[in-house]
């Protein structure tokens, strides 16, 4: 009988190359929100994937890139950490030449001891030899464990990745039991999918500019309906244009953000949901170290 194996696996790449995606696919839920804009994910997310032979614990991070305010600074930080404190490092690129930002994290792979795979993602999106030059330039720049194509979208490789990882995996515990998928607290979890639907909604600056605070999570009493929960989040802007924008033309856009949240929300937590959302302007959040560990960024 083979020994139970387990270990931590940290996805690592520049903004928008598909983490959150892989990482929804794989645990077959979602835990990260997705949106087509760059550098949605803004904390360390923990996936939690438990197989009968073998326990992964996906570890995904903020994109990696060049920080031009404090909570660019702290995002990169946490990756770069996270990266170092990982069993086993996968890289995701997307199907096409180095870049600088490429390059760059490669120089930071180098300081760390441990396998990287490098993974090229939305490869549905490439005919497969226009994929082998990319190899053959990622190959020159550093010596990878594993290069596996994939696609995180249409699931594609998928099982080779889950079955290649295991190889270098040490014998372990069970950190988590089996009906764990994440460690995320569930006030998170409402405050990224808030964030998420106004990044749909929103375009330009806003997106980057927004951060959702949870300040009550309350049972309704019984006669309004057994079970309901009550979630009143604050949406914080910079400026007041940004504000307006958020809100629209007599509130419909943030009706519309409220309700694509309540939604889904409903599905994550399998109750009935009044949610309440309010827009506020704190001036420069991003680059005020006291906000930002008001808002949970250390």
């Amino acid at each position: 009988m083979e020994k139970f194996k387990s270990g931590y696996v940290s996805l690592t790449g520049r903004p928008n190359v598909g983490k959150s995606t892989l990482l929804n696919t794989i645990l077959g839920e979602k835990v990260a929100i997705v949106t087509p804009k760059p550098q949605t994910t803004r904390n360390r997310i923990i996936g939690v994937k438990t197989m009968p032979e073998a326990q992964i614990i996906f570890i995904d991070t903020p994109g990696i890139h060049k920080p031009k305010h404090k909570l660019g600074e702290i995002i990169v930080k946490e990756a770069s950490e996270t990266a170092r404190e990982a069993d086993l490092i996968l890289f995701m690129v997307e199907p096409e030449m180095p870049c600088s930002g490429d390059k760059f994290i490669i120089e930071m792979l180098k300081n760390l001891d441990k396998p990287v795979f490098l993974l090229i993602n939305k490869t549905d999106f490439v005919k497969k030899p226009q994929i082998l030059p990319v190899i053959d330039a990622y190959n020159r720049l550093y010596p990878f464990k594993e290069i596996i194509p994939i696609s995180a979208l249409k699931s594609d490789g998928i099982d080779i990745l889950l079955k290649t990882i295991m190889k270098y995996l040490s014998e372990g515990p069970k950190y988590y039991p089996d009906d764990i998928t994440t460690d995320q607290l569930e006030r998170f979890m409402v405050s990224e999918i808030i964030r998420e639907k106004i990044m749909h909604q929103t375009k330009e600056e806003i997106p980057h500019s927004i951060a959702v605070e949870i300040i009550e999570w309350s049972e309704r009493p019984a006669e309004q309906g057994t079970g309901a929960i009550f979630i009143h989040a604050n949406i914080f802007v910079e400026r007041e244009g940004q504000k307006g924008i958020i809100i629209g033309k007599n509130g419909s856009r943030l009706k519309t953000i409220g309700t694509d949240a309540r939604l889904e929300i409903e599905k994550l937590l399998g109750a009935k949901i009044f949610l309440e959302l309010w827009v506020k302007i704190k001036k420069d959040w991003r680059s005020n170290e006291r906000i930002l560990k008001e808002l949970g960024f250390k």
